[in-house]
């Protein structure tokens, strides 16, 4: 049994218990078992913690019965995940030479700064307000503007009439007036990180080193919701200041007191580990579980390999839909991820993956996904989907798609802006998004603040060269 109390975290623990309620319920587990469970103890904010009386309900929940139905398999070992795939294509020859190679490594990387800085501004709309949903909101922000400022087709002016309805926006640096450079963001220093890492110990790179580098140069409060949970996880059990107790149980850290484990975080992830595989979506994917294990199961860990494979692919393909195909073949078939995306490929079909029907498109998906919590991967991959979809060859369209649809908005556009880039190069990025740029990052990350964005494509570069020819 686990004697470890509950700690702080990204929330105080009421908060991770009712949490780890409605994820249990994702996973399958009985409704009515786990809704009688919770009714044992006070969970209102009002009622004095009792650690021991959490824990013990902490521990109780994970007793509870897999429901009757549950139609999903849903491993999160790569050798039981790899057995669930379904058959494939699993790496794709370049048809091109270095030029080329660097054109689209360097549009990876503008086209997710580009995309996480015009999702930045409105992060903060998630959830609903004033009885307006995210996608609401911007459509509102946006209209009480100017008629044409809707759909979008800029960075967010920081200002509206409408924000007594919709609320404020924030992220200063990135909004229409300021914008000068690709400010710090979560998005930003994981993409960076990844890149030291392979820079660092190569291929061969494992699940502890990436913690490692989360230790030595990420601060913990620059981290949020399951990495939060499992950097602490990690600290309190095997993190000395000489280096590790033991042996780290990756299962225990990334789900101890961890309720977001299918959440967005470890998606955000995947960019460097399908920079540094172009054309090898499986070795992509591979990269990917190595570092999200560390905090996410399931669908948390399919996310990324998902991306990371879409992004590999797609600097081989540029047909949208054969990357999103490409991407799926590296995860279970059976997953909720896989049979969700499909469907999403059918709703888009639907519409005849026409752009101007996106707002349809978005109407479908919050009818088969809006379950799910804001930040979950599922329903923010699914809006990536579409928009690649929708989007097809015209950049402007797939980052305002991601973002227009609502949930995490800068998450999802820097990674339709990032799969973009290394399909279509930095050459299909129009100046009017990369320009405001100039070319410059801010990461908060040693060695990386600042610095050109096309120096973190040169490194990524060097490190596919490695990977390609080792």
């Amino acid at each position: 049994m686990d004697t470890v109390p509950f700690l702080a975290g990204w929330e105080p623990a009421p908060g991770l218990i009712k949490l780890e309620a409605k994820q249990l319920i994702e996973e399958g587990r009985d409704p009515d078992w786990i809704k009688d469970t919770l009714g044992a103890v006070d969970l209102s904010e009002t009622a004095p913690p009792d650690p021991a009386a959490l824990s013990n309900l902490w521990r109780r929940l994970q007793e509870a019965p897999q429901r009757a139905g549950f139609a999903f398999l849903e491993p999160s070992d790569l050798a039981a995940i790899r057995a669930e795939r379904p058959p494939a294509t699993r790496q794709f020859p370049l048809p091109y030479g270095e030029s080329e190679l660097s054109n689209r490594m360097l549009g990876a990387w503008l086209g997710r700064c580009c995309g996480c800085a015009l999702g930045k501004p409105v992060e903060c709309f998630m959830g609903p307000h004033n009885g307006l949903s995210s996608k609401e909101r911007i459509k509102t922000y946006l209209l009480g503007i100017a008629p044409d400022e809707y759909p979008l087709r800029d960075y967010f002016p920081g200002s509206s009439p409408a924000q007594d309805k919709t609320g404020g926006i924030g992220c200063s640096p990135s909004q229409r007036e300021n914008i000068r450079f690709m400010e710090t963001d979560d998005d930003i220093r994981y993409t960076v990180l990844g890149q030291i890492i392979l820079r660092k110990k190569g291929a061969a790179f494992t699940t502890g080193d990436v913690m490692n580098a989360w230790i030595n140069q990420l601060p913990y409060r620059l981290v949020c919701t399951a990495e939060t949970q499992a950097y602490r996880n990690y600290v309190i059990r095997y993190c000395t200041h000489a280096g590790e107790q033991a042996p780290a149980d990756w299962s225990w850290i990334a789900t101890h007191q961890n309720p977001y484990r299918e959440w967005i975080g470890a998606q955000i992830r995947a960019d460097s580990w399908g920079y540094g595989a172009p054309g090898l979506p499986e070795l992509a994917a591979d990269f990917a579980w190595r570092d999200a294990r560390m905090s996410h199961v399931k669908n948390g860990i399919y996310g990324e390999m998902f991306v990371a494979a879409m992004i590999a692919a797609g600097f081989a393909l540029n047909d949208p839909l054969q990357v999103v195909q490409a991407g799926l073949a590296e995860i279970p078939q059976r997953s909720r991820l896989y049979v969700e995306m499909e469907q999403v490929i059918e709703i888009c079909r639907k519409h005849h993956f026409a752009s101007k029907a996106f707002e349809a498109v978005f109407d479908d998906i919050n009818a088969l996904l809006g379950h799910y919590h804001e930040v979950h991967t599922n329903n923010n991959a699914a809006l990536v989907v579409a928009a690649l979809l929708l989007g097809q060859n015209d950049f402007e369209k797939v980052i305002t798609l991601a973002v227009m649809g609502g949930w995490d908005s800068d998450c999802n556009g820097a990674t339709a802006g990032s799969i973009f880039g290394a399909m279509f190069g930095a050459d299909s990025i129009p100046s009017k998004w990369k320009a405001p740029l100039h070319d410059t990052l801010y990461s908060r990350i040693f060695d990386y603040h600042p610095i050109a964005i096309s120096e973190c494509a040169r490194r990524s570069l060097e490190i596919a060269r490695r990977v390609l020819s080792p």
